[in-house]
């Protein structure tokens, strides 16, 4: 079916804003795009500015129940992951499904089209399988689908507790002995999905504390035989790195390069607390790195080096994380006002960079470079976003996408068509009410 979208401006390559916008869908994809041209005879009208569907390049979907929670009184990151486990301890099938199907609505009304959920939580108390032993993926699948994102499921490797340290805890329900016993239950995932465009099944090394560096090839071998992308939470922490560095005598970076983990297919999340070296590499492999201030500034983990990486050749993704805020214009104006405090200087980033971040640059580290673009042949994702909210009026077309990047806020978007499939409209998930989803599924989670 063919459906045409007249778009008021729109956020064309190689990154401007163009008025009187004709986006012609069929099916899934994008089929013509025409700029400066009249409405055409029943066109769907899209106010503001159109975007290119949003990428949400690193998310853990339990979170969200920790919102509101772990922001009373003091603490680190520390005694936030005590709480983080508490959630973990109590989540099965069945509350997961409704609570990761109201996240990703929530997702979907603040213009992501697309979402990596970084996903550990495998098995049942104790560590013991479900007689399904991925029933918790297939539950993050079938939430993403009836949200109406697509899902880059990144399966991740968790076998220790720290260096040199068992599982203890929560933590037993994310690990499967060994990496030998996480691929071949990995491997039964991916066959279950193979084929079907929606869904991508890839893969994550949690992080150097929780997968020993001669067990990440099988890993990394995983993302090979699947050509699928590759993620691991990198320096998140200074505690991390010093552990790293005195069981190892390198940092996570370097441990990670000599065991082949780096690469364009490859995304380190966080990567706050580097090295030259460490920019070095990263950016030298072209590895792909995911910023995600509002958590890193909710964690007080610190301001990573975001310009000087994307300097070296990695380029800069955003996500959401522990779902603090599920607002990626928030994350984008982040990159670049933490970098001014942290420099005392303004302008490192163009809104056009910080817009390439959430959009092509994020499908692109997904699996999906045929996405975040309103070209022909991409996935028909069109996100349109208010000109005329009290934070956005005034803007104008040389001043549309400074004001939805630094001014904008998720509840701006308007209108949101993922895979050529109306999600949101005039500010309504198809779902219906998802702040009542939420508030539901949180207090089943936490009951």
């Amino acid at each position: 079916m063919r459906v045409t979208y007249w778009c008021e401006m729109a956020w064309l390559p190689p990154g401007e804003v163009v008025e009187s916008v004709a986006v012609i869908v069929d099916g899934a994809r994008v089929a013509e795009v025409h700029a400066g041209v009249p409405a055409p005879p029943g066109a769907v009208l899209l106010t503001g500015l159109t975007l290119p569907g949003l990428a949400n390049g690193h998310s853990h979907a339990f979170h969200r129940a920790l919102r509101g929670h772990t922001q009373v009184g003091r603490g680190s990151f520390w005694t936030w992951r005590e709480q983080m486990y508490g959630v973990a301890a109590r989540l099965d099938p069945d509350t997961y499904l409704d609570l990761a199907r109201a996240v990703y609505a929530e997702m979907a009304l603040a213009g992501i089209t697309c979402v990596a959920e970084f996903h550990y939580l495998h098995h049942g108390p104790g560590g013991v399988p479900y007689d399904d032993p991925n029933v918790m993926g297939h539950v993050l699948v079938r939430a993403a689908r009836e949200a109406g994102l697509r899902i880059v499921l990144l399966d991740t490797c968790y076998l220790t507790g720290g260096i040199g340290n068992a599982l203890t805890g929560p933590q037993v329900r994310f690990g499967d002995g060994d990496a030998d016993g996480w691929a071949s239950r990995a491997e039964e995932l991916a066959l279950a999905y193979e084929g079907q465009e929606d869904v991508e099944i890839g893969a994550a090394i949690h992080s150097v504390r929780a997968v020993p560096p001669e067990q990440m090839h099988v890993v990394v071998d995983f993302t090979h035989r699947h050509s699928g992308p590759l993620h691991v939470h990198v320096s998140e922490q200074r505690a991390e790195n010093e552990a790293c560095v005195e069981a190892y005598s390198a940092t996570p970076v370097q441990v990670l390069h000599d065991h082949g983990v780096l690469g364009p297919r490859s995304t380190a999340v966080h990567a706050t607390h580097l090295s030259d070296v460490d920019v070095a590499l990263l950016g030298g492999s072209t590895t792909h790195v995911c910023m995600c201030p509002t958590t890193e500034r909710d964690l007080a983990d610190g301001i990573g080096p975001a310009r000087r990486l994307f300097d070296a050749g990695s380029p800069i993704t955003l996500g959401s994380d522990s779902q603090a805020v599920v607002d990626l214009f928030e994350e984008a104006r982040a990159v670049e006002l933490d970098e001014r405090l942290a420099t005392m200087e303004r302008g490192h980033w163009r809104a056009a960079d910080l817009l390439n971040a959430a959009t092509a640059a994020g499908h692109a580290s997904l699996g999906y470079p045929d996405a975040g673009s309103l070209v022909p042949g991409a996935w028909a994702d069109l996100v349109s976003v208010r000109l005329d909210s009290v934070r956005t009026a005034g803007a104008t077309r040389p001043t549309a996408a400074e004001s939805v990047v630094f001014a904008a806020t998720a509840a701006d978007v308007h209108s949101v068509v993922s895979g050529g499939h109306v999600i949101v409209q005039d500010g309504r998930h198809v779902l219906g009410d998802v702040g009542a989803l939420l508030r539901d599924a949180v207090a089943r989670v936490r009951a």
